[in-house]
């Protein structure tokens, strides 16, 4: 069985007041919700059973999802009693997570094919592969560049270009044994821990579409960006 657990008990604090209303995973895109394009990704690639983490609005989230028929999927709920960050919610999947498995944050769009990124996952030689994008900041102002007291040359507000952790991760169950019961464990304490301990991480850079909708001018470019690329898909 290929598993996928998709992180959805985040309060999106930074899209109030939507987030008043409906948890952040159900934040319509189109006619769809974020949830809803990220389960069926996830089947088109092949994953059966996906396991969606929760805590705030749990109920309201379980009931509009529900057992994953109209899916396609084995869709399970996974409650959180209390807030657990993007790692603590795997202390209670020990039992069911005993394959190599996908993790992915529930506030993100992409094209990925997450089929690709788990036989990569599967094959390296680490428990822990983290899906990586480059991100494009704009600079307002113009850049100076100078030898002493003479300027150079002007670069106009260059774009600031950064490698950012994706929110989508390959990971095997020796992970499992790091991460603490019942505590708020984040997916860069995972990865300061394999750190220091000098225990491998693989990345795997995605080249595809990828949009996050954690701010609320986030979210907005993305319901217009997601459509664009669906039409680019269409066209190809």
């Amino acid at each position: 069985m290929n598993t996928a657990v998709i992180l959805a008990g985040g309060l999106g604090t930074r899209l109030q007041p939507l987030t008043n209303i409906v948890p952040k995973p159900l934040l319509p895109i189109g006619q769809s919700t974020v949830l809803d394009i990220q389960i069926l990704a996830l089947k088109k690639s092949g994953f059966d059973h996906v396991i969606v983490a929760t805590n705030y609005m749990a109920d309201y989230l379980e009931s509009v999802i529900g057992d994953g028929q109209r899916y396609g999927v084995r869709l399970t709920v996974s409650r959180e009693p209390e807030r657990l960050g993007t790692c603590g919610p795997l202390s209670l999947l020990r039992d069911t997570l005993r394959e190599p498995f996908l993790m992915m944050n529930g506030d993100i769009l992409t094209s990925l094919d997450f089929a690709q990124l788990m036989a990569f996952a599967t094959q390296v030689e680490a428990d822990l592969t983290v899906v990586t994008t480059e991100f494009t900041t704009p600079f307002r102002f113009g850049r100076v560049v100078s030898e002493g007291h003479f300027i150079t040359a002007i670069e106009e507000k260059p774009d600031f270009k950064t490698e950012i952790l994706a929110g989508i991760y390959g990971m095997k169950p020796a992970v499992l044994e790091l991460i603490p019961d019942a505590t708020y464990f984040g997916i860069d304490d995972l990865i300061k821990c394999m750190l220091q301990t000098k225990r491998p991480i693989a990345k795997f850079v995605l080249k595809d579409y990828w949009a996050d909708i954690g701010q609320l001018p986030d979210y907005e470019l993305a319901k217009e960006t997601y459509q664009i690329e669906q039409a680019r898909h269409r066209r190809s």
